[in-house]
C-alpha cells in the first residue's frame, strides 16, 4: 500500500474505534433512584446569616487565605426568583446543615438575640426557621437537617442533651412543617474543627449517637435517621483524625439511610492548588467512584442493605474552586450524577444551591450558573429508572441512560465528551431529540444550548429548552460538549 493509503486506512480505523452504538430499545434496567435523587443544600449559616466562604474576587487572580470568609445577611428565602428556580428542580430534598449547624442555638423567639449563649457560635430564630419551612413547602422540598452538638448543647458532665433538638422538632411542628430526615451532626470525622468539644473522639460520638437515636425514635419516629455523614476517609489533603469505621463501631447500627460527603478536592481557601487542566481527566472524574467504594464497604460492614445518600458534594470543599461557577465544572457535576445513579446511590445533595462559588445560582443575583442549567436538563430528561448504557472504550466519552421521567417507553441518553481535542461519534438506532450544552470557553459562566445562550427571560422566567431533531444513525459529539439525547419511540420495556 502507498503511504497515503496507509494513512487513510489508519484514520478510518481510528474513526471506527471511536464509534459507539446504542440500541435504546434493548437497554436493560439496572436499578432505580429516589424521586428526589437530585437535591441540594442551603447551609445553616445562610439561614442565620454569618461568616461563610467568600466568593473569589472578580478583578484579580490573587487570593489571600487569611481573607477566605465574608459576613452575609440571612438569605431571602421568600425571593421569587430563588423559589421559582428551586421549584423547577422539585421534588427534592433541602438539607439545612453544614459545619455551622453544629454550634447553632435555636431561640424560641421570632427575633434572634444579639449574641449566642455560651457554648454556641450563632443563633437561629423562630422566624428564620419559619422561612425554611415556608420555602420548602413552596418549592416541594423535604427538609433534612442536623442538630447542635457544641459545648452549649451538653450538661456539666459533657454528655449531649436533647433539649435543643427537641425544640427544633417542636418548633417545626408548631409551624406546620416536617423534618423528613436528620443526621445527628455534620461531619463527625472532622469533629475537632466542626464545633465539637475538645478531645471529641469516636467513643464520645458513639455514646452521643445512642442517646440521639433513642430520643428521635421516641420524639419523631416519622423522621428518617441518616448518618454518619462522614468525609475524609479517602486519603486527601483534608484527611480526618476520626475514622468512620471507628464511629460506626462505637455507635452500633441504627440508621435508616447511610450518608457520606464527597468533594473532589479542597479550594484555595483551604490550601488547595489544583490545575483546571485536570478537571476533564478520567482520574478527576473517577474520584467520585473511589469515595463511594470506601463508604459502600463501610455500609456493607456496619449497616448492610441500607440505602446510600450523598448528603453533601461539590467539586471543591471550602466554597469551591475558581472554575466551579463555570461550564468546566458541569462535566463533573453531570458525570457524578450519572455515575452515582448507575451505582445505586439514592440521593445526591449538591452544596450549595446559592452560596459561594460552588452554588448552582449566583449568591448575589440568584441567576443560574452553568450547573443549574445542567441540573434542569437532568431533572426534565433523566427519570428514576436507570438503564445500562455500557462503558464505551473511548477515552473521554462517558455514557449514561435512564428512562424518560414523563414519556412512556422513551429513553434518555447522556453523552459527555470530556475530550478537548477529539470528536466522538455515537450511533443511535432510532431518531432522537438532541440537547447539546457547550460554551465558547470552558471557563465561561455563560453556557449555550444547541447554539442559543441560556438565560432567564425578560420577565424573569425560565427560557424554553428546545431540542433539535436528529435522524437515526451517527451523531457527532464535538470536543468538550455535553449532549442529552431523548429517544421518544424507543419502546423500551423497562420504561413502560
Amino acid at each position: 500500500m502507498t503511504t497515503i493509503a496507509l494513512l487513510a486506512a489508519a484514520r478510518l480505523c481510528a474513526a471506527h474505534a471511536g464509534d459507539v452504538s446504542i440500541a435504546p430499545t434493548e437497554l436493560k434496567a439496572i436499578g432505580t433512584v429516589d424521586a428526589r435523587f437530585q437535591s441540594y443544600n442551603i447551609e445553616m449559616v445562610e439561614v442565620t446569616g454569618g461568616r461563610f466562604w467568600k466568593p473569589y474576587p472578580k478583578t484579580t487572580r490573587a487570593f489571600d487565605q487569611r481573607d477566605r470568609y465574608s459576613t452575609r445577611p440571612p438569605v431571602d428565602l421568600a425571593n421569587a426568583r430563588l423559589r421559582r428556580l428551586a421549584a423547577a428542580l422539585s421534588p427534592a430534598y433541602l438539607r439545612v446543615s453544614g459545619t455551622w449547624a453544629n454550634a447553632t442555638f435555636l431561640a424560641d423567639t421570632d427575633r434572634a438575640p444579639d449574641t449566642p449563649p455560651p457554648g454556641f457560635d450563632s443563633v437561629l430564630s423562630r422566624q428564620q426557621w419559619r422561612g425554611v419551612i415556608d420555602f420548602a413547602r413552596a418549592v416541594d422540598a423535604k427538609i433534612v437537617t442536623s442538630f447542635a452538638i457544641s459545648p452549649g448543647s451538653r450538661g456539666t458532665d459533657g454528655v449531649w442533651k436533647t433539649d435543643q433538638a427537641q425544640r427544633l422538632i417542636d418548633t417545626t411542628r408548631s409551624l406546620g412543617g416536617h423534618i423528613a430526615a436528620a443526621e445527628f451532626m455534620n461531619e463527625p470525622t472532622l469533629a475537632a474543627t466542626n464545633g465539637a468539644p475538645l478531645r471529641y473522639d469516636a467513643a464520645t460520638y458513639g455514646r452521643d449517637f445512642k442517646i440521639f437515636r433513642e430520643w428521635i425514635q421516641r420524639a419523631a419516629p416519622e423522621t428518617l435517621v441518616v448518618g454518619p455523614g462522614s468525609v475524609g476517609d479517602v486519603p486527601s489533603p483534608s484527611g480526618s483524625g476520626i475514622t468512620t469505621r471507628d464511629l460506626l463501631a462505637a455507635s452500633g447500627p441504627g440508621v435508616d439511610r447511610f450518608s457520606y460527603h464527597h468533594y473532589n478536592t479542597i479550594s484555595p481557601r483551604c490550601g488547595g492548588r489544583d490545575d483546571p487542566a485536570l478537571a476533564l481527566s478520567g482520574q478527576w472524574l473517577a474520584r467520585t467512584d473511589a469515595t463511594l467504594a470506601t463508604y459502600r464497604a463501610l455500609r456493607d460492614a456496619f449497616e448492610p442493605d441500607k440505602p446510600i445518600w450523598l448528603t453533601e458534594t461539590a467539586d471543591a470543599a471550602c466554597g469551591g474552586n475558581r472554575w466551579d461557577a463555570t461550564f468546566l465544572d458541569t462535566f463533573r457535576y453531570l458525570d457524578q450524577l450519572g455515575r452515582l445513579a448507575r451505582a445505586g446511590v439514592q440521593v445526591v445533595m449538591h452544596n450549595t444551591f446559592a452560596a459561594s462559588d460552588y452554588g448552582l445560582l449566583d449568591e448575589g443575583t440568584f441567576r443560574p450558573r452553568p450547573n443549574y442549567w445542567a441540573a434542569l436538563l437532568w431533572h426534565r430528561l433523566m427519570g428514576t429508572i436507570v438503564l445500562d448504557a455500557g462503558a464505551p472504550a473511548v477515552p473521554g466519552l462517558h455514557l449514561y441512560a435512564h428512562c424518560h421521567p414523563d414519556r412512556q417507553g422513551a429513553v434518555s441518553v447522556l453523552a459527555i465528551n470530556a475530550s478537548r481535542r477529539e470528536s466522538g461519534v455515537l450511533t443511535l438506532s432510532r431518531p432522537a431529540e438532541r440537547y447539546t450544552l457547550h460554551a465558547a470557553r470552558l471557563q465561561d459562566a455563560i453556557v449555550q444550548l444547541n447554539g442559543e445562550m441560556l438565560a432567564l427571560t425578560a420577565d424573569d422566567k425560565l427560557p424554553r429548552l428546545d431540542a433539535r431533531a436528529t435522524v437515526a444513525g451517527a451523531i457527532r459529539l464535538a470536543p468538550a460538549t455535553i449532549t442529552f439525547l431523548v429517544v421518544p419511540d424507543a419502546a423500551n420495556p423497562a420504561c413502560r
